[in-house]
This record gives structure tokens, sequence and C-alpha cells, in this order.
């Protein structure tokens, strides 16, 4: 049966088609025969309760352009057997009022991934905090007199991150030896009035970074991300070489323990990031990597996605 879907995005001509994760669930959909429509946050609004949206049907393929988008039109949500939030970070005002937008949804006609509640309340730095036995040694704090105690703590090394940050920006690697210290933490504090996140250095992130692709709090599969020479960060944005890999027994462990919370916050699509077998972010606002997973080990889990979309969708339909 013909569905459709809706991917609520940043613009399709500026996705990388060899990398993108949301390409790809157009594909799938595009070939299963599915009718898939675009539109940005801006394209949303609500007329009294009924939230609808400015959109306009795509087609995607490889090749030049990678995209074709066809006339513009103006539906109900409720339109749409399910809806795709893949709008990349940051998570801003913007986004935040998108996701309200999204929980007017009736979730028995239009099934949402994420669900938009859940997109809301786990910002993906904060929310491995929920998970204290598997996360490195961690601070979240303004006061650069606290950070760095916890940095002496920590025998003078650590990592500090922006909480709203995405795609490495903003991350950086301390030493209490730096004369430029101070400024770091002054920088990421803007000087005492900004949350950051502090965490323990782990060595390990010279081997990599492995992003782990969850589907309903089942793992699909992982990809190493490792970091240049000069660099800490192995994000691929910034240079990260990505190498195939698989999940220890720990790992898995990992895993399990997120399963319930995930899967009770209704994030169905996540990217768990680990160092060292250990958490250090919870992506789920457009987590990406299974093109990179894709070219190691040659599935298309993309298919399995689809395929719980689908299930999801069958599921509101009313029976005969």
């Amino acid at each position: 049966m013909a569905y459709r879907f809706l991917f609520i995005m940043d613009p399709v001509a500026g996705i990388l088609p060899d990398k993108d994760t949301t390409f790809v669930f157009m594909l799938e959909s595009q070939r299963r025969a599915h009718a898939v429509f675009a539109c940005g946050v801006p394209d949303l609004f609500a007329n009294g309760a009924t939230p609808a949206a400015r959109v306009r049907r795509t087609e995607v393929r490889r090749g030049v352009p990678h995209y074709q988008l066809f006339e513009e039109r103006t539906e109900p949500l409720a339109w749409f057997d399910a809806i795709f939030m893949r709008k990349d970070p940051p998570v801003d005002q913007a986004y935040l009022f998108a996701t309200q937008l999204l929980d007017l949804v009736d979730p028995r006609s239009t099934f949402v991934l994420n669900r938009p509640r859940g997109l809301r309340d786990a910002n993906e730095k904060l929310y491995a905090l929920n998970f204290p036995g598997v996360i490195p040694e961690t601070l979240v704090s303004s006061e650069i007199p606290r950070l760095r105690q916890f940095l002496d703590k920590l025998g003078g090394q650590m990592i500090i991150k922006p909480l709203d940050g995405c795609g490495g920006a903003g991350i950086f690697f301390v030493d209490r030896t730096d004369r430029n210290l101070n400024s770091l933490l002054e920088t990421g504090t803007d000087n005492g009035r900004r949350l950051i996140m502090a965490q323990e250095y782990l060595p390990a992130v010279r081997d990599g970074d492995k992003r782990v692709i969850l589907l309903n709090g089942e793992p699909l599969g992982a990809v190493l991300r490792v970091p240049r020479d000069e660099d800490n960060r192995g994000n691929i944005h910034v240079g990260g070489v990505c190498k195939p890999t698989t999940l220890t027994e720990t790992e898995r462990g990992v895993v399990r323990e997120l399963a319930p919370r995930l899967q009770a916050d209704g994030l169905y699509f996540v990217g768990l990031d680990l160092i060292g077998e250990r958490l250090t972010e919870v992506n789920v606002t457009s987590p990406t990597g299974i093109q990179e997973i894709n070219a190691f080990d040659g599935h298309r889990l993309e298919a399995a996605v689809i395929d719980f979309v689908e299930a999801h969708v069958q599921a509101n339909k009313p029976t005969s």
C-alpha cells in the first residue's frame, strides 16, 4: 500500500547524497511507491488547533541534480500517514515551536518519528545524564571555579562542550597547563553565563568515536569515526575517517540500559556516541551514519527503518 510521507528537514538542495541519512530514507520510500513530500520548519503553521504545512512533493536520486521539486501545496499534517522530523540542529526556539505544533498531530492517524515531546525533552548532551553508570565523569556548570576544581579532580585534562552544539562544534580538549585555559573556559561559559558540559578525557578517543544506530531500542549497526592526528574530534563533518566496527558486549549492555527509556520517550531512531565503551551523547534530532555503515557491510539499514514506519502506519489504519 502506498502512503504519504512528509520529511521536515533542511533544504533538500543542500543535503549530501553520498552521506545524508534523510536522503536514503526518501530513496527507500520512493522505491516502495510512497509519495514523498518535504518542507522546512518555517513552512509549519496552525489554523486554530489544526497543524498544517506548505509542502512540495519531492523526488530524489543518485545523480546530478540529486532532487526534483514539484508543485507547492498546503495540507493539514493529518493528511500524511507519517512525518519524519529530520531538521538538523541547532535545537533553537523555532525547532521547539515546531515540536509543539507536531504535538497537535493525532498519533492515531499520523505517525511521527521521533515523538515531538521526546525530541523536546532529550537534549543530546544532557539526556545521557539519565544513565550515570555508563557515562564518563561529567560536570554541567557555568561556574569557572567549579569547572577548574573538576579539572583538578580529573588529573588536569578534560573535554568541554556546549549543550546546544552539533557536528563537533565548540568541543575543546583542555589541559590545566595550557595558558589558554582561562580563555577557553570564559569563552565556553560566556564568562559564567552559560552552562557547558565538562567530561573526563577518554584516551580511547584516539582509536575512534563509535556511532551506534538504534531502531526502537535495538542496534541496527555501528561505524567507528577516527579523528585526524591533529584533532580530538571524530565527527565526519570535521574530517573524521570512518572505519568498520562491531559492538562489544559492554557496549551492548549500554544499549540494553538505554532501550526502555528511549522506547518510553518515543525516541525510535537514535544515534549513540560511545568512546572507550562509555556513552558520551544521545543523538535524537536527525542522527546520521546509515550510509557509512551500509558502505562497509553491504546492508540497506534504511529499509528496516521504513519497515518500522510502515508497521506503525498500518496499525493506525482501520480494519475492514
